[in-house]
């Protein structure tokens, strides 16, 4: 017995019906052309993954449940799995639902939700119990729901959804004493650099020990604002690999497909000595009819997957999280307030990095019609009038701007076609300046006033550049990085201000490193002009020139910023334990200056919690994010580590 098999992921959007019902049948119908007739798509791709609080809307659980009805006329001669969310006597479930033939078969709800991390599903649904089956009524049909498995037509399904197969003690090795065939697991599982790898060993061996074949798919793109869904899709049997969709990709959804020898399959456990299926126990397991089509044998084909290295990864995740931004927000274009420095250069490069991968992978015509809304995009034929469109920068100087930061910001913003303007805005800083010095009768020093003076500078920049923005209904992007806010070196209302904050998720050392890399490689193309940053040392220049101001010399070395950053935040450790590991971290820098490094990121991090919670939405990329509305949550005022510094500080370590 041979089957075409397929899985499909999918560039949703909270509850958008019409485009996301579009998606999910242009996806079936591709499917079919190729000859597919059993499919998998993403975990609650109906309603969208990130509805939030939305999921206890009435009107949500009733509008997903006609959107499903009319998916399911799309499916005759095919089987076909696909997520929404499903109230049941008052509790709200996370689901997948059967779809054979034109019908709602059943439906199978989530065991294990994901509540870690960014993730809050026991917000919003209820785990379903392990063995229990109820029954749905809607439309006066009745349809099982539960923790299900089903004999279609002689092969049988058994489910997995998404964290079920990250969990410890993971359905699939009940399933597989079923004598499960094909175990299905529709997805929404986030992107973080080199998550993949994780998810490829997790369906590989879920196929080997339990002996099925795996379809897992997945989310793709921007869905709701913060997260990044990057496809994935992956289809194993047996142990091999078989097929992957394409990760990170522009497109409105993708299927891959493999045909399945089902006698190859059920041989490889059979002949496996330590399988022992349960002979009897087929208690939840609903039988429907089904034929199956005849299909001509086809090479046994494992692939080997590809993937991105971390700099590639970082550009192709960002470009995407800004397109879908774009799109879903239906603004025109992006501003960037370019100083001439690393961060707001970053920012500048993923935009246009977003036009190129975007026209590499749909073309010209094909960027222009997902970007319709756009009226100045009108006649565009490249990247440069793309990007010319989308993308205005401007750089804002005062008396303590130099010469090679303004060269910088002129030679990036003409290397990647943005339009740029020069302001100087040394007269409106002295205004505000003046102002204050009148009503506090006295004058304002660098020597007693070093901070109001950095942050007036920072802050004049703001109104001019939101100006801009709102003249172009395009969307600022705020600029800071997440060393900076780990130490709250950041101006609020001034470079922290913007609707979106793109390079947040991302510390400062790898992005000096993103940056290089860009300039030489880069993806799609290289921005050579990125030499006149990268030559730089890294400066807010808002101090008087000849104090050389850099970032490294009011903080510490990024690398070990970032270091600190990581044991004290994400591993959670105490000053002394960061500390000491910091010492055979940095085995060549005096302790007594280590010491010090450490105890000033523990009192600035406590002391400016209140920041991050003001910053921009921003992206997820990998475990380390401080953002406090999806992974790190810390109190805004707290004892600040007083006791423990103190021992720090009194330790001859």
């Amino acid at each position: 017995m041979r089957v075409v098999m397929g899985v499909g992921v999918l560039n949703q959007t909270p509850f958008d019906w019409a485009r996301n019902e579009q998606n999910i049948v242009d996806a079936i119908d591709e499917a079919r052309r190729r000859g597919v007739t059993v499919l998998c798509l993403p975990e609650l791709c109906v309603t969208g993954y990130g509805c939030e609080d939305m999921f206890h809307s009435a009107g949500v659980q009733r509008e997903a449940w006609a959107s499903l009805e009319r998916i399911a006329k799309y499916t005759n001669n095919m089987i076909v799995t696909l997520g929404l969310p499903v109230e049941l006597r008052g509790g709200i479930y996370n689901c997948a639902a059967l779809l054979v033939d034109g019908e709602i078969e059943g439906l199978v709800a989530k065991r294990f939700l994901a509540g870690d991390g960014i993730h809050y599903e026991p917000r919003w649904f209820k785990p379903w119990p392990e063995g229990e089956v109820a029954e749905l009524t809607r439309g006066g049909r009745r349809v099982p729901m539960g923790d299900l498995s089903f004999d279609v037509g002689g092969l049988i399904f058994g489910f997995e959804i998404c964290e079920d197969a990250w969990v410890a003690h993971r359905p699939g090795a009940q399933l597989s004493l079923q004598g499960i065939d094909v175990i299905v697991n529709p997805s929404a599982s986030h992107f973080a650099f080199g998550k993949q790898d994780v998810r490829r060993r997790l369906v590989l061996e879920g196929s080997r020990a339990f002996g099925v074949t795996y379809l897992y798919s997945n989310l793709l793109g921007n869905e709701s604002g913060r997260a990044i869904f990057d496809g994935g899709g992956m289809i194993a049997s047996a142990g091999a690999m078989l097929a992957e969709t394409p990760r990170l990709s522009f497109g409105r959804f993708h299927v891959a497909t493999s045909t399945i020898d089902i006698d190859y399959a059920r041989l490889q456990r059979s002949r496996t000595a330590s399988f022992r299926p349960d002979a009897g126990g087929d208690d939840g397991l609903r039988e429907i009819a089904f034929t199956y089509p005849d299909v001509e044998p086809t090479r046994w084909a494992p692939i080997t997957p590809t993937d991105f290295s971390k700099e590639e990864a970082f550009t192709r995740a960002v470009s995407l999280a800004l397109f879908d931004y774009l799109r879903k927000s239906w603004s025109q274009g992006y501003v960037v307030s370019l100083s001439g420095g690393a961060d707001s250069a970053a920012c500048v490069c993923l935009v246009r990095a977003m036009v190129e991968i975007a026209i590499d992978q749909l073309g010209v015509d094909g960027t222009l019609a997902r970007l319709s809304h756009i009226k100045a995009l009108e006649g565009a034929t490249d990247a440069d009038q793309i990007t010319g469109a989308l993308l205005t920068t401007a750089y804002q100087a005062t008396r303590n701007s130099g010469p090679v930061t303004r060269h910088a910001a002129k030679a990036v913003a003409e290397g990647v076609g943005a339009k740029h303007y020069e302001m100087d805005i040394d007269s409106l800083v002295e205004g505000y300046t003046s102002l204050i010095e009148k009503a506090l009768a006295r004058d304002l020093t660098w020597e007693t006033d070093d901070i109001t003076l950095q942050n007036i500078q920072a802050r004049v920049r703001s109104p001019s550049i939101w100006m801009i923005a709102n003249t172009e209904n395009k969307i600022l992007i705020s600029t800071s990085n997440r060393s900076e806010a780990a130490v709250g070196y950041a101006t609020m209302d001034g470079d922290t201000s913007g609707g979106i904050s793109a390079i947040a998720g991302i510390d400062k050392a790898f992005l000096r490193q993103w940056l290089r890399w860009m300039e030489k490689e880069g993806v799609p193309s290289a921005v050579p002009a990125l030499s006149a940053v990268n030559e730089q040392q890294p400066t807010a220049e808002l101090r008087p020139q000849e104090e050389s101001q850099t970032d490294e010399g009011d903080l510490m070395p990024y690398p070990i910023l970032d270091a600190i950053e990581r044991v004290a935040i994400r591993d959670k450790k105490m000053p002394r334990e960061a500390y000491r590991m910091m010492r055979v971290e940095y085995p060549d820098i005096a302790p007594a200056q280590l010491k010090l490094w450490v105890e000033k990121f523990y009192k600035l991090w406590c002391r400016n919690q209140w920041k991050r919670e003001r910053y921009a939405a921003s992206f997820h990329l990998d475990d380390k994010n401080l953002d406090p509305k999806t992974w790190c949550r810390f109190p805004i005022l707290s004892g600040g580590y007083r006791k423990e510094l103190a021992a720090l500080r009194a330790s001859d370590e």
